[in-house]
Protein backbone atom coordinates (compact mmCIF):
# COMPACT_ATOMS: atom_id res chain seq x y z
CA UNK A 1 0.00 0.00 0.00
CA UNK A 2 1.31 3.47 -0.76
CA UNK A 3 2.34 5.76 2.15
CA UNK A 4 0.09 8.34 1.38
CA UNK A 5 -2.67 5.68 1.69
CA UNK A 6 -1.83 4.10 5.17
CA UNK A 7 -3.39 5.81 8.02
CA UNK A 8 -2.79 4.73 11.60
CA UNK A 9 -6.82 4.75 12.40
CA UNK A 10 -7.68 2.60 9.19
CA UNK A 11 -4.84 0.26 9.57
CA UNK A 12 -6.23 -0.69 13.42
CA UNK A 13 -9.29 -0.75 12.10
CA UNK A 14 -9.13 -3.15 9.72
CA UNK A 15 -7.26 -5.43 12.48
CA UNK A 16 -10.85 -5.14 14.08
CA UNK A 17 -12.58 -8.10 12.79
CA UNK A 18 -13.94 -9.21 16.12
CA UNK A 19 -16.09 -6.55 17.71
CA UNK A 20 -16.81 -8.88 21.26
CA UNK A 21 -13.20 -9.78 21.62
CA UNK A 22 -10.89 -8.30 24.38
CA UNK A 23 -8.88 -5.48 23.19
CA UNK A 24 -7.54 -4.33 26.38
CA UNK A 25 -7.48 -5.43 30.41
CA UNK A 26 -5.91 -2.95 32.68
CA UNK A 27 -6.45 -3.54 36.58
CA UNK A 28 -9.52 -6.09 36.12
CA UNK A 29 -11.39 -4.29 33.46
CA UNK A 30 -11.69 -5.79 30.14
CA UNK A 31 -12.75 -3.57 26.81
CA UNK A 32 -13.84 -5.29 23.66
CA UNK A 33 -12.76 -4.32 20.09
CA UNK A 34 -16.27 -2.61 19.67
CA UNK A 35 -16.30 -0.66 22.88
CA UNK A 36 -12.48 0.57 22.03
CA UNK A 37 -13.88 1.87 18.47
CA UNK A 38 -17.22 3.54 19.31
CA UNK A 39 -15.04 5.92 22.45
CA UNK A 40 -12.58 6.65 20.41
CA UNK A 41 -15.12 7.57 17.67
CA UNK A 42 -16.77 9.47 20.81
CA UNK A 43 -13.35 11.11 21.63
CA UNK A 44 -12.47 12.42 18.68
CA UNK A 45 -16.08 14.23 18.29
CA UNK A 46 -15.25 15.66 21.69
CA UNK A 47 -11.93 17.01 20.95
CA UNK A 48 -13.27 18.54 17.63
CA UNK A 49 -15.70 20.11 19.77
CA UNK A 50 -12.85 21.25 22.09
CA UNK A 51 -11.75 23.23 19.03
CA UNK A 52 -8.98 20.50 17.72
CA UNK A 53 -8.29 20.68 14.29
CA UNK A 54 -6.59 18.97 11.83
CA UNK A 55 -2.79 19.04 12.60
CA UNK A 56 -3.63 20.51 15.86
CA UNK A 57 -1.16 18.74 18.57
CA UNK A 58 -2.54 16.93 21.68
CA UNK A 59 -0.81 16.25 24.86
CA UNK A 60 -0.60 13.13 26.79
CA UNK A 61 0.65 13.58 29.88
CA UNK A 62 0.26 10.04 32.82
CA UNK A 63 1.00 6.72 33.37
CA UNK A 64 0.07 4.06 30.93
CA UNK A 65 -4.33 2.99 31.08
CA UNK A 66 -6.68 1.84 28.90
CA UNK A 67 -7.24 5.17 28.55
CA UNK A 68 -4.08 6.18 27.52
CA UNK A 69 -4.66 3.45 24.26
CA UNK A 70 -7.78 5.02 23.61
CA UNK A 71 -5.85 8.09 23.18
CA UNK A 72 -3.25 6.63 20.91
CA UNK A 73 -6.71 6.07 18.36
CA UNK A 74 -8.55 8.97 19.05
CA UNK A 75 -6.32 11.78 18.72
CA UNK A 76 -5.17 10.54 15.19
CA UNK A 77 -8.93 9.49 14.48
CA UNK A 78 -9.49 13.70 15.21
CA UNK A 79 -6.89 14.38 12.74
CA UNK A 80 -4.91 15.67 15.48
CA UNK A 81 -1.00 14.72 16.12
CA UNK A 82 -0.27 13.24 19.78
CA UNK A 83 2.25 14.53 21.55
CA UNK A 84 3.13 12.02 24.56
CA UNK A 85 4.93 13.22 27.81
CA UNK A 86 7.02 12.19 30.09
CA UNK A 87 5.10 12.20 33.80
CA UNK A 88 8.98 11.88 35.25
CA UNK A 89 10.35 14.67 34.12
CA UNK A 90 10.36 18.01 35.93
CA UNK A 91 8.21 21.30 35.65
CA UNK A 92 10.93 22.73 33.87
CA UNK A 93 11.28 20.29 31.40
CA UNK A 94 7.40 19.80 30.75
CA UNK A 95 7.05 23.28 30.38
CA UNK A 96 10.03 23.58 27.49
CA UNK A 97 8.19 20.47 25.80
CA UNK A 98 4.83 22.03 25.75
CA UNK A 99 6.41 25.41 24.58
CA UNK A 100 7.66 23.28 21.95
CA UNK A 101 4.86 21.36 20.39
CA UNK A 102 2.34 23.57 21.67
CA UNK A 103 -0.64 21.55 22.39
CA UNK A 104 -4.33 22.97 21.94
CA UNK A 105 -5.12 20.48 24.15
CA UNK A 106 -3.61 17.87 27.08
CA UNK A 107 -4.57 14.97 28.82
CA UNK A 108 -3.86 14.77 32.41
CA UNK A 109 -3.95 11.01 33.77
CA UNK A 110 -2.14 9.02 37.11
CA UNK A 111 0.73 9.44 38.04
CA UNK A 112 1.67 12.99 37.33
CA UNK A 113 2.85 15.13 39.93
CA UNK A 114 2.00 18.67 42.03
CA UNK A 115 4.60 20.57 40.11
CA UNK A 116 3.44 19.15 36.50
CA UNK A 117 -0.39 20.09 37.52
CA UNK A 118 0.48 23.65 38.99
CA UNK A 119 2.12 23.82 35.14
CA UNK A 120 -0.80 22.56 33.50
CA UNK A 121 -2.87 25.17 35.29
CA UNK A 122 -1.12 28.04 33.90
CA UNK A 123 -3.35 29.71 31.77
CA UNK A 124 -0.41 31.93 29.98
CA UNK A 125 0.01 28.28 28.49
CA UNK A 126 -3.05 28.90 25.97
CA UNK A 127 -4.10 24.99 26.50
CA UNK A 128 -7.01 23.08 27.50
CA UNK A 129 -6.60 20.36 29.87
CA UNK A 130 -8.37 17.28 30.22
CA UNK A 131 -8.75 15.48 33.53
CA UNK A 132 -8.33 11.63 32.68
CA UNK A 133 -7.24 9.87 35.85
CA UNK A 134 -9.25 7.74 38.28
CA UNK A 135 -10.12 10.42 41.28
CA UNK A 136 -12.36 13.13 40.59
CA UNK A 137 -11.72 16.35 38.30
CA UNK A 138 -10.08 19.52 39.40
CA UNK A 139 -12.38 22.64 39.38
CA UNK A 140 -12.17 24.22 35.70
CA UNK A 141 -11.15 20.84 33.85
CA UNK A 142 -12.85 18.79 31.24
CA UNK A 143 -13.67 15.45 32.56
CA UNK A 144 -12.54 12.35 30.53
CA UNK A 145 -15.96 11.04 30.78
CA UNK A 146 -17.81 14.49 29.43
CA UNK A 147 -15.86 14.12 26.43
CA UNK A 148 -17.86 10.38 25.81
CA UNK A 149 -20.75 12.09 25.78
CA UNK A 150 -20.22 13.02 22.00
CA UNK A 151 -21.76 11.21 19.38
CA UNK A 152 -19.43 8.95 17.54
CA UNK A 153 -17.67 10.53 14.73
CA UNK A 154 -16.42 9.07 11.36
CA UNK A 155 -12.44 9.19 10.99
CA UNK A 156 -10.67 12.61 9.59
CA UNK A 157 -8.95 11.69 6.42
CA UNK A 158 -5.32 11.39 7.06
CA UNK A 159 -3.02 10.14 4.99
CA UNK A 160 0.52 7.66 5.28
CA UNK A 161 2.67 10.79 5.10
CA UNK A 162 1.29 13.03 7.61
CA UNK A 163 2.51 13.56 10.64
CA UNK A 164 1.08 11.39 13.27
CA UNK A 165 2.81 12.13 16.34
CA UNK A 166 5.79 14.05 17.92
CA UNK A 167 7.87 11.85 20.66
CA UNK A 168 10.48 13.65 22.44
CA UNK A 169 13.79 12.54 22.99
CA UNK A 170 16.84 13.32 25.62
CA UNK A 171 19.01 15.57 23.95
CA UNK A 172 22.73 15.79 23.84
CA UNK A 173 22.73 19.60 24.01
CA UNK A 174 20.22 19.95 27.37
CA UNK A 175 16.94 20.15 25.12
CA UNK A 176 14.74 17.32 24.50
CA UNK A 177 13.91 16.79 20.40
CA UNK A 178 10.58 16.31 19.20
CA UNK A 179 10.62 13.68 16.62
CA UNK A 180 8.07 13.57 14.28
CA UNK A 181 6.46 9.99 12.40
CA UNK A 182 4.26 10.14 10.29
CA UNK A 183 1.43 7.56 9.96
CA UNK A 184 2.40 5.13 7.50
CA UNK A 185 6.08 5.41 9.11
CA UNK A 186 5.30 3.85 12.22
CA UNK A 187 2.39 1.56 10.62
CA UNK A 188 5.10 0.22 8.09
CA UNK A 189 7.70 -0.62 11.00
CA UNK A 190 5.05 -2.59 13.79
CA UNK A 191 4.47 -4.26 10.69
CA UNK A 192 7.51 -5.21 9.55
CA UNK A 193 8.42 -6.27 13.36
CA UNK A 194 5.21 -8.55 13.49
CA UNK A 195 6.59 -10.21 10.16
CA UNK A 196 9.92 -11.11 11.90
CA UNK A 197 7.61 -13.32 14.25
CA UNK A 198 6.40 -10.95 17.59
CA UNK A 199 3.13 -10.24 17.99
CA UNK A 200 0.94 -12.26 15.35
CA UNK A 201 -2.30 -12.28 15.18
CA UNK A 202 -4.79 -12.69 17.75
CA UNK A 203 -1.55 -12.73 20.04
CA UNK A 204 -2.31 -11.25 24.32
CA UNK A 205 0.79 -8.45 24.26
CA UNK A 206 1.75 -7.02 27.52
CA UNK A 207 2.32 -3.06 27.82
CA UNK A 208 4.33 -2.33 30.70
CA UNK A 209 7.10 0.02 29.29
CA UNK A 210 5.85 3.38 29.24
CA UNK A 211 3.43 4.55 26.66
CA UNK A 212 5.44 8.37 26.28
CA UNK A 213 7.97 6.27 24.82
CA UNK A 214 8.06 5.06 21.38
CA UNK A 215 9.29 1.54 21.97
CA UNK A 216 6.05 1.15 23.88
CA UNK A 217 3.63 2.80 21.79
CA UNK A 218 5.12 0.82 19.14
CA UNK A 219 4.20 -2.68 20.96
CA UNK A 220 0.79 -0.68 21.63
CA UNK A 221 -0.11 -0.50 17.54
CA UNK A 222 1.80 -3.91 16.75
CA UNK A 223 -1.17 -5.50 19.29
CA UNK A 224 -4.17 -3.73 18.08
CA UNK A 225 -2.74 -4.44 14.16
CA UNK A 226 -2.65 -8.41 15.51
CA UNK A 227 -6.37 -7.52 16.27
CA UNK A 228 -5.00 -8.82 19.80
CA UNK A 229 -5.36 -7.78 23.60
CA UNK A 230 -3.80 -5.53 25.43
CA UNK A 231 -2.51 -6.79 28.77
CA UNK A 232 -2.10 -3.06 30.20
CA UNK A 233 0.17 -2.30 33.71
CA UNK A 234 0.36 1.24 35.11
CA UNK A 235 3.85 0.71 35.91
CA UNK A 236 6.65 -1.61 36.01
CA UNK A 237 7.06 -4.07 39.60
CA UNK A 238 8.12 -7.39 39.02
CA UNK A 239 5.27 -8.80 41.53
CA UNK A 240 2.69 -7.19 39.04
CA UNK A 241 4.57 -8.37 35.99
CA UNK A 242 4.50 -11.69 36.65
CA UNK A 243 0.34 -11.70 37.95
CA UNK A 244 -0.19 -10.17 34.48
CA UNK A 245 1.43 -12.17 32.57
CA UNK A 246 -0.13 -15.09 34.47
CA UNK A 247 -3.69 -13.66 35.06
CA UNK A 248 -3.56 -12.20 31.53
CA UNK A 249 -3.03 -15.44 29.64
CA UNK A 250 -0.14 -13.54 28.06
CA UNK A 251 1.71 -14.75 24.69
CA UNK A 252 4.31 -11.82 24.14
CA UNK A 253 5.74 -9.19 26.09
CA UNK A 254 8.40 -6.47 25.73
CA UNK A 255 10.80 -6.24 28.43
CA UNK A 256 13.93 -4.50 28.87
CA UNK A 257 17.11 -6.70 30.26
CA UNK A 258 16.65 -5.02 33.62
CA UNK A 259 12.64 -5.63 34.16
CA UNK A 260 13.64 -9.59 32.97
CA UNK A 261 16.37 -10.02 35.82
CA UNK A 262 14.23 -8.22 38.81
CA UNK A 263 11.16 -10.69 37.22
CA UNK A 264 13.65 -13.75 37.88
CA UNK A 265 14.62 -12.44 41.10
CA UNK A 266 11.04 -11.55 42.75
CA UNK A 267 10.43 -13.96 45.59
CA UNK A 268 7.25 -14.22 43.77
CA UNK A 269 8.85 -16.15 40.49
CA UNK A 270 7.50 -19.32 39.93
CA UNK A 271 8.20 -20.57 36.25
CA UNK A 272 4.72 -21.80 36.41
CA UNK A 273 3.62 -18.10 36.08
CA UNK A 274 5.16 -17.87 32.73
CA UNK A 275 3.77 -21.02 31.11
CA UNK A 276 1.57 -19.16 28.30
CA UNK A 277 4.45 -16.97 27.54
CA UNK A 278 5.47 -17.39 23.89
CA UNK A 279 7.90 -14.70 23.17
CA UNK A 280 10.07 -12.36 24.86
CA UNK A 281 11.18 -8.95 22.53
CA UNK A 282 14.15 -7.01 24.48
CA UNK A 283 16.56 -4.38 23.85
CA UNK A 284 17.35 -1.14 25.11
CA UNK A 285 20.65 -2.06 26.76
CA UNK A 286 22.79 -5.10 27.16
CA UNK A 287 21.32 -8.40 28.05
CA UNK A 288 24.00 -10.79 30.63
CA UNK A 289 24.73 -14.08 29.48
CA UNK A 290 23.23 -15.34 33.30
CA UNK A 291 19.96 -13.24 32.91
CA UNK A 292 19.10 -14.92 29.41
CA UNK A 293 20.18 -18.52 30.33
CA UNK A 294 18.03 -18.07 34.05
CA UNK A 295 15.08 -16.90 31.88
CA UNK A 296 15.54 -19.42 29.09
CA UNK A 297 15.81 -22.68 31.56
CA UNK A 298 12.73 -21.03 33.24
CA UNK A 299 10.73 -20.83 30.20
CA UNK A 300 12.16 -22.78 27.64
CA UNK A 301 8.86 -22.78 25.47
CA UNK A 302 9.69 -18.97 24.95
CA UNK A 303 11.11 -17.67 21.64
CA UNK A 304 13.54 -14.39 22.29
CA UNK A 305 14.11 -11.49 20.01
CA UNK A 306 16.42 -8.66 20.36
CA UNK A 307 15.25 -5.28 18.42
CA UNK A 308 17.91 -2.48 17.79
CA UNK A 309 16.51 0.79 16.50
CA UNK A 310 15.49 4.55 18.07
CA UNK A 311 12.68 6.72 17.63
CA UNK A 312 14.11 8.41 14.91
CA UNK A 313 13.08 5.37 12.69
CA UNK A 314 10.10 4.68 14.18
CA UNK A 315 11.44 2.60 17.00
CA UNK A 316 13.01 -1.11 15.10
CA UNK A 317 15.91 -1.45 12.96
CA UNK A 318 17.04 -4.62 13.03
CA UNK A 319 15.78 -7.68 14.88
CA UNK A 320 17.63 -10.72 16.04
CA UNK A 321 15.80 -13.75 15.64
CA UNK A 322 15.06 -16.64 18.15
CA UNK A 323 17.60 -19.20 15.95
CA UNK A 324 20.60 -16.74 16.63
CA UNK A 325 20.46 -17.29 20.23
CA UNK A 326 21.10 -21.31 19.98
CA UNK A 327 22.67 -23.39 19.23
CA UNK A 328 25.93 -23.30 16.56
CA UNK A 329 24.72 -19.23 16.36
CA UNK A 330 25.43 -19.41 20.06
CA UNK A 331 28.13 -20.44 20.10
CA UNK A 332 30.02 -18.28 17.27
CA UNK A 333 28.60 -15.07 19.52
CA UNK A 334 25.71 -14.15 17.62
CA UNK A 335 23.63 -14.06 20.42
CA UNK A 336 25.26 -11.23 20.75
CA UNK A 337 24.40 -9.26 17.31
CA UNK A 338 21.29 -6.77 17.20
CA UNK A 339 20.16 -8.42 14.66
CA UNK A 340 18.96 -8.33 11.07
CA UNK A 341 17.67 -5.68 8.97
CA UNK A 342 13.63 -5.60 9.13
CA UNK A 343 11.74 -5.11 6.10
CA UNK A 344 11.40 -1.76 4.52
CA UNK A 345 15.03 -1.03 5.75
CA UNK A 346 18.35 -0.59 4.74
CA UNK A 347 21.53 -0.59 7.44
CA UNK A 348 25.01 1.01 6.31
CA UNK A 349 28.11 0.67 8.23
CA UNK A 350 29.89 4.17 7.13
CA UNK A 351 32.87 5.78 7.49
CA UNK A 352 33.46 9.29 8.40
CA UNK A 353 32.71 10.33 5.13
CA UNK A 354 29.08 8.58 4.73
CA UNK A 355 30.81 5.93 2.70
CA UNK A 356 30.45 2.33 2.88
CA UNK A 357 32.83 0.20 4.92
CA UNK A 358 33.72 -3.30 4.37
CA UNK A 359 32.21 -6.35 6.02
CA UNK A 360 33.77 -6.10 9.47
CA UNK A 361 34.90 -2.97 9.60
CA UNK A 362 33.50 -0.82 12.20
CA UNK A 363 31.86 2.56 11.45
CA UNK A 364 28.60 4.64 12.34
CA UNK A 365 25.34 3.12 11.14
CA UNK A 366 23.32 5.36 8.92
CA UNK A 367 19.69 3.83 8.81
CA UNK A 368 17.09 4.50 6.13
CA UNK A 369 13.20 3.18 4.99
CA UNK A 370 9.50 3.60 5.23
CA UNK A 371 10.47 4.45 9.30
CA UNK A 372 12.46 7.41 8.89
CA UNK A 373 11.65 10.30 10.71
CA UNK A 374 10.17 13.45 9.41
CA UNK A 375 12.29 15.28 11.16
CA UNK A 376 12.78 17.02 14.10
CA UNK A 377 9.93 19.61 15.74
CA UNK A 378 10.99 23.32 15.21
CA UNK A 379 14.46 21.77 14.86
CA UNK A 380 15.54 22.18 10.64
CA UNK A 381 19.25 22.18 11.25
CA UNK A 382 19.50 19.29 13.62
CA UNK A 383 17.23 17.71 11.00
CA UNK A 384 19.32 18.09 7.82
CA UNK A 385 22.28 17.08 10.02
CA UNK A 386 20.77 13.77 11.23
CA UNK A 387 19.53 13.15 7.49
CA UNK A 388 22.50 13.97 5.64
CA UNK A 389 22.04 12.13 2.31
CA UNK A 390 18.61 10.74 3.40
CA UNK A 391 20.34 8.78 6.59
CA UNK A 392 19.85 8.59 9.77
CA UNK A 393 23.25 9.17 11.03
CA UNK A 394 22.28 7.14 14.38
CA UNK A 395 25.86 7.85 16.31
CA UNK A 396 26.39 4.26 17.65
CA UNK A 397 29.04 2.47 16.02
CA UNK A 398 28.54 -1.02 14.93
CA UNK A 399 29.68 -3.63 12.04
CA UNK A 400 28.37 -6.08 9.83
CA UNK A 401 29.05 -9.22 9.45
CA UNK A 402 28.83 -11.81 6.49
CA UNK A 403 25.40 -12.82 6.82
CA UNK A 404 24.20 -9.27 7.25
CA UNK A 405 23.56 -9.45 11.47
CA UNK A 406 24.69 -6.09 12.59
CA UNK A 407 26.39 -5.49 15.69
CA UNK A 408 26.70 -2.22 17.97
CA UNK A 409 29.69 -1.75 19.43
CA UNK A 410 29.71 1.49 20.81
CA UNK A 411 27.69 4.82 22.04
CA UNK A 412 29.10 7.63 19.89
CA UNK A 413 26.72 10.12 21.94
CA UNK A 414 27.92 8.69 25.17
CA UNK A 415 25.01 7.66 25.95
CA UNK A 416 23.75 6.32 29.42
CA UNK A 417 20.87 3.16 29.47
CA UNK A 418 19.86 2.77 33.09
CA UNK A 419 16.98 0.30 33.68
CA UNK A 420 15.84 0.74 30.19
CA UNK A 421 15.64 4.40 30.50
CA UNK A 422 17.66 6.27 27.84
CA UNK A 423 19.80 9.21 29.87
CA UNK A 424 22.23 11.87 27.56
CA UNK A 425 24.96 12.60 29.12
CA UNK A 426 25.12 16.21 27.57
CA UNK A 427 21.88 16.77 29.35
CA UNK A 428 22.90 15.87 32.50
CA UNK A 429 25.88 17.71 32.53
CA UNK A 430 24.18 21.10 31.39
CA UNK A 431 22.42 20.84 34.99
CA UNK A 432 25.38 20.13 36.35
CA UNK A 433 27.01 23.18 34.89
CA UNK A 434 24.34 25.49 36.38
CA UNK A 435 25.36 25.04 39.79
CA UNK A 436 27.60 27.88 40.95
CA UNK A 437 30.18 25.50 42.76
CA UNK A 438 31.22 23.24 39.23
CA UNK A 439 33.91 24.27 36.99
CA UNK A 440 33.94 21.24 35.21
CA UNK A 441 32.33 18.24 34.78
CA UNK A 442 31.72 14.82 32.54
CA UNK A 443 28.94 12.34 33.27
CA UNK A 444 29.66 8.56 31.80
CA UNK A 445 27.88 5.27 32.84
CA UNK A 446 29.31 3.06 35.24
CA UNK A 447 28.44 -0.50 36.04
CA UNK A 448 25.60 -1.31 38.12
CA UNK A 449 24.13 -4.78 39.23
CA UNK A 450 20.94 -3.58 39.21
CA UNK A 451 20.47 -1.01 36.60
CA UNK A 452 23.24 -2.24 33.99
CA UNK A 453 24.59 0.90 34.09
CA UNK A 454 24.15 4.11 36.36
CA UNK A 455 24.80 7.87 36.06
CA UNK A 456 28.05 9.07 36.97
CA UNK A 457 29.42 12.42 37.68
CA UNK A 458 32.92 13.52 37.99
CA UNK A 459 33.43 17.03 39.05
CA UNK A 460 36.09 19.47 39.33
CA UNK A 461 34.75 22.48 42.32
CA UNK A 462 35.63 25.91 41.25
CA UNK A 463 38.28 26.97 42.99
CA UNK A 464 37.48 27.48 46.96
CA UNK A 465 33.80 26.00 46.31
CA UNK A 466 32.87 23.42 48.71
CA UNK A 467 30.18 21.22 46.99
CA UNK A 468 28.42 18.93 48.73
CA UNK A 469 26.78 15.60 47.36
CA UNK A 470 23.00 16.49 48.08
CA UNK A 471 23.24 19.90 47.33
CA UNK A 472 24.08 18.72 43.69
CA UNK A 473 21.52 16.04 43.83
CA UNK A 474 18.81 18.68 44.47
CA UNK A 475 19.79 20.70 42.00
CA UNK A 476 19.48 18.22 39.58
CA UNK A 477 16.23 16.89 40.67
CA UNK A 478 14.85 20.86 40.09
CA UNK A 479 16.00 20.19 36.40
CA UNK A 480 15.80 16.89 35.02
CA UNK A 481 14.19 13.88 35.74
CA UNK A 482 15.14 12.12 38.57
CA UNK A 483 16.65 8.62 36.74
CA UNK A 484 18.92 11.30 34.98
CA UNK A 485 20.78 12.75 37.69
CA UNK A 486 23.64 10.88 38.67
CA UNK A 487 23.58 8.28 41.35
CA UNK A 488 27.31 8.55 42.05
CA UNK A 489 29.68 11.52 42.39
CA UNK A 490 33.40 11.39 41.98
CA UNK A 491 34.85 15.41 43.39
CA UNK A 492 38.77 16.14 41.54
CA UNK A 493 40.95 18.18 42.16
CA UNK A 494 42.78 18.23 38.74
CA UNK A 495 41.20 18.57 35.61
CA UNK A 496 39.23 16.64 33.48
CA UNK A 497 41.43 14.94 30.61
CA UNK A 498 41.06 16.94 27.44
CA UNK A 499 41.68 15.76 24.14
CA UNK A 500 43.80 18.34 21.65
CA UNK A 501 40.30 20.03 20.46
CA UNK A 502 39.42 20.42 23.94
CA UNK A 503 36.71 17.83 24.25
CA UNK A 504 36.64 15.46 27.51
CA UNK A 505 38.55 12.12 27.09
CA UNK A 506 35.34 9.95 28.76
CA UNK A 507 37.24 6.77 27.55
CA UNK A 508 39.48 7.68 30.34
CA UNK A 509 37.03 8.37 32.71
CA UNK A 510 35.42 5.22 32.13
CA UNK A 511 38.36 2.94 32.09
CA UNK A 512 38.72 2.08 35.80
CA UNK A 513 35.27 1.12 35.64
CA UNK A 514 34.54 -1.14 32.66
CA UNK A 515 38.34 -2.96 33.62
CA UNK A 516 37.29 -6.72 31.87
CA UNK A 517 33.98 -6.12 31.69
CA UNK A 518 31.93 -5.94 28.16
CA UNK A 519 30.24 -2.54 27.42
CA UNK A 520 28.89 -3.41 24.01
CA UNK A 521 24.94 -2.80 23.31
CA UNK A 522 22.66 -4.87 21.53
Amino acid sequence: MEPRDLSYVSAIRAAATDAEAAASIFEGRTRSWGDLLDRAARLASGLRRLGVEAGDRVAVLGANSDRYMELYLAIPWAGAVIAPLNPRWSAEENRYAIGDCTPKVIFVGDGVGAPALELIADRTLALTPVWAASSPAPDGWTDYDALLDAAPTEPAERHGDDLFGIFYTGGTTGRSKGVMLSHAGLVGNCQAIRDAGPFPDGCRGLVVAPLFHLAAAAVLAAIMQAGGTAVILGAFTPAATLEAIEAGAVTDALLVPTMIQMVLDDPAFDPARLARLQRIIYGASPIAEATLDRMMASAPQVDFYQAYGMTEVSCAATILRPEFHLGDHRKAGRHRAAGQVIANTEVMIADDEDRPRAVGEVGEILVRGAGLMLGYWNQPDLTAEALRGGWMHTGDGGRMDEIGLVYVVDRLKDMIVTGGENVYSGEVESALARHPAVAQCAVIGVPDERWGERVHAVIVPRPGALVAGDEIMDHCRALIAGYKCPKTIELRTEPLPLSAAGKVLKHVLREPYWQGRDRNVA
